[in-house]
């Protein structure tokens, strides 16, 4: 069994069952089983076949949805991608990705122009109409861009064919999910069917979701956590999508209260928005379950949130090599304010020394992680592939304990990284961008405490003149790193605290005062 079986099950069972709703609109499964049908025939008339990579930029709307499901369908293997990203990173993960054919919003057509001779492998970009003006847009392309486009609505409207999906074996890779790489460069996570369909199946089973279900899909579907927690696990269990374009209080408020949601994900920022958000709480009465993940949650936040919504949040821990899911906080037991659950079915976690061993409870370790949810590797990178997965072992590098009720409970994260709003954030990177300023001789960053997103970045630098700003570093950075990456903060310095070997003290940075 995969994602695209059971869906297409669901349709043939329960054809007027809801899969989707958007911005007002139903979509049953029947109808969203012929969507994905008719795009995955465009998709092999344009040439896209068995083990091609396709690239998604995309929102939350149901061109994710149908190109997602489109793509798995005919055996291709889907990349999503943050929308929001630089030229720069687009440009990286569509290069080191092989990426065949782009899918991606109109706001994104500038791409188009670059591509044409940046990524000759690219044979189409379909782009995804949103903006009334789209025509304009497409008459001043270059003709050598304009060979290359096809709109997703006339490709959808003007095909008839029906594809059934083509066997797929469970080791196919079906996603590439591209992380935070602690070199500077990210890494392509490869998720495979069975990686896929079991995380999804199991989170399901872990978390009650049944087919009544109602969940609230706020959270960047191109992300991992909300890929699996609020798409494929509700959809596998033939649950209705309740996708919202962004992240609004008031409209995550109307959409709950409207549609009867009934369970919602959020990374901590969002919960911390929507109990600050003076609306009326019982649009959330139907509300019977809140999960939380991306980021540790505090837990005040926590304890206010249910004490005002009257719902229990329950907390877990997952990564993009997992699928991301290895533990949640049970429903059918006790919820520990602080911890990240227990192992859900079919996953093992531990915690190990730096041999490996097992450490006794309550003792801190790193976390490992062993299932059929764990990645087949990373793309192209068989030396890190082999540093993370050992004896079939994922090493995750967070330090954790357990408990004697066998909850984790994480210590401290990957080394040095920085979670903003839920994303992965990782100083080098950063740094590589600061560096390549010609003004710019040091640059450390580090994270620190944001009342609204966990943590901010700060970037500490060493300048050769006085002649820029921390304005002008800002504006450098956000040309060529998406947002929630550029420095909140830029302090200017003369000189950044070593040790004796010359190593930049991260710690006595994270303990300076901020002045700006």
């Amino acid at each position: 069994m995969n994602l695209v079986e059971r869906v297409r099950q669901t349709a043939i069972e329960q054809p007027g069952k809801v899969a989707y709703h958007f911005l007002g609109r139903d979509t049953s499964y029947g109808e969203f089983e012929q969507q994905v049908s008719l795009f995955a025939s465009a998709l092999q008339d344009l040439g896209v076949e068995k083990g091609d990579h396709v690239a998604f930029l995309l929102g939350n709307s149901p061109h994710f949805l149908i190109s997602l499901y489109a793509t798995m369908r005919i055996g291709a293997t889907a990349i999503p991608v943050n929308p929001m990203y630089t030229p720069d990173e687009i440009s990286y993960i569509i290069q080191n990705g092989d990426v065949k054919l782009v899918i991606a919003l109109d706001m994104l057509l500038p791409l188009v122009e670059l591509g044409v001779k940046a990524f000759p492998q690219v044979d189409k970009y379909i782009i995804c109409e949103t903006m009334p003006d789209i025509k304009e847009k497409l008459a001043s392309l270059s003709d050598a861009a304009k060979d290359k486009v096809q709109l997703f609505s006339k490709l959808l409207s003007s095909t008839t064919t029906i594809v059934d999906p083509m066997p797929l074996n469970d080791e196919d890779v079906a996603i590439i999910l591209y992380t935070s790489g602690t070199t500077g460069y990210p890494k392509g996570a490869m998720l495979t069917h069975r990686n896929l369909y079991s995380n999804a199946r199991d989170v399901s089973e872990y978390l009650t979701i049944n087919t009544d279900d109602r969940v609230i899909a706020t959270l960047p579907v191109f992300h991992v956590f909300a890929l699996t927690v609020v798409v494929n696990a509700p959809l596998l269990k033939g649950a209705t999508v309740l996708l919202a374009p962004r992240f609004s209080p008031q409209e995550i408020y109307e959409l709950a209260g409207s549609q009867k949601a009934t369970v919602f994900a959020g990374v901590p920022t969002m919960y911390n928005f929507l109990y600050q958000h003076e609306g009326d709480i019982s649009n959330f009465s139907s509300l019977r379950l809140a999960i939380s993940g991306g980021a540790p949650l505090p837990v005040q936040v926590l304890y206010d949130f249910e004490k005002k919504f009257n719902v229990r949040v329950s907390e877990g821990y997952g990564l993009s090599e997992a699928s991301p899911v290895t533990c949640f906080n049970p429903l059918d037991r006790e919820r520990k304010a602080g911890s990240i659950g227990t192992s859900i079915v079919n996953v093992e976690n531990k915690v190990v020394d730096v041999n490996g061993n097992e450490v006794p409870i309550g003792e801190v370790g790193e976390l490992i992680v062993r299932g059929p949810n764990v990645m087949k590797g990373y793309y192209k990178m068989p030396e890190e592939t082999e540093n993370a997965i050992r004896d079939g072992w994922l090493y995750t590098g967070d330090l954790a304990k357990q408990d004697e009720d066998g909850y984790f409970y994480i210590v401290d994260r990957k080394k040095d990284m920085i979670i903003v709003g839920g994303f992965n954030v990782y100083p080098r990177e950063v740094e590589e961008v600061l560096f390549s300023h010609p003004k710019v001789i040091e640059a450390a960053v580090v994270g620190f405490p944001d009342p609204n997103l966990g943590e901010a970045v700060c970037a500490f630098v060493v300048l050769k003149d006085n002649t820029i700003s921390a304005d002008d570093l800002r504006e450098y950075c956000a040309q060529h790193i998406v947002k929630y990456k550029v420095p909140k903060v830029i302090e200017i310095l003369d000189e950044l605290p070593k040790n004796s070997t010359g190593k930049i003290l991260r710690r006595s940075l994270k303990e300076m005062p901020i002045t700006n």
